[in-house]
């Protein structure tokens, strides 16, 4: 609890066995009150391994539903259980728990109602061995997407997201892309209907045994997130109207409870 905020940590996990226990521990739980992993068909003992180390709420995915798709299982679950302040850590151990405090204060304190982790903030990227193509294109894509969303943000595309109550209720990511751009549907909707975003220095690890796509996948990705921004440019403008940034259906969670 923060403020009287219930705080609870997801984790998407796929195939996730080898890191997942060194990111548990690392979670400061006398903030947490409850951990949720949905593990996204893993083909290792992931789901068995979540359970053994006392993860709270584990869900097993029976067929891969794709990285936006465990995410939304998980956002789904953390409203359903009452969570105030809900932070997205990867269990890769790509991005560090040591951060949650931070997250935590800022949201619970009423700052923002957004945080995201900053790997581009100084030399956090590269010093952490992330590729130079990656590094190239996040920061291309950032300074288009800055362009045509009208927000500033150092980068759209960290995995390590923190979001109030009221965010995960008041946009609709329910209709957004199972596959990775989900992320970038997700900030769009956020920039969208008006709520602000922070954004923390994150030092990241770049390791053979942390989640990564490659160069194809990527390059998807990319033409997935340049086709929101100009969605968004569009909606902003008034030339045109899409589905994702109506108001979310009432799924059950309007009350806290």
């Amino acid at each position: 609890m923060y403020n009287g905020k219930k705080v609870i940590v997801v984790l998407p996990a796929y195939n996730a066995a080898l890191t997942l226990e060194k990111t548990y521990r690392e979670i400061p739980f006398d903030l947490v009150d409850e951990v949720i992993l949905c593990d996204d068909a893993s083909r290792d003992n992931t789901s068995d391994l979540a359970r053994e180390i006392g993860i709270n709420h584990v869900i097993k995915h029976e067929r891969n539903k794709g990285y936006g798709g465990n995410q939304k299982t998980l956002y789904n679950k953390a409203l359903e259980l009452g969570g105030d302040i809900v932070i997205m850590l990867h269990p890769d151990y790509q991005y560090t728990p040591k951060l949650i405090p931070a997250m935590v204060n800022i949201i619970g304190d009423e700052l923002y109602p957004v945080v995201l982790g900053s790997r581009i903030l100084g030399k956090g990227a590269l010093k952490g061995g992330m590729p130079l193509y990656k590094y190239i294109a996040n920061r291309l894509l950032t300074f288009t997407q800055n362009l045509l969303i009208n927000y500033k943000l150092s980068e759209y595309h960290t995995g390590y997201r923190s979001f109030s109550r009221e965010v995960l209720q008041g946009v609709d990511f329910n209709q957004n892309s199972d596959d990775f751009v989900f992320d970038n549907e997700m900030l769009s909707q956020i920039v969208y209907a008006g709520y602000e975003i922070a954004e923390v220095t994150c030092p990241t690890k770049y390791f053979e045994e942390a989640s990564s796509i490659n160069f194809r996948r990527s390059a998807k990705y990319g033409m997935g997130v340049l086709r929101v921004s100009l969605c968004h440019f569009l909606q902003r403008l008034g030339l045109a109207k899409f589905r994702m940034y109506g108001k979310p259906a009432d799924r059950g969670n309007s009350q806290k409870g």
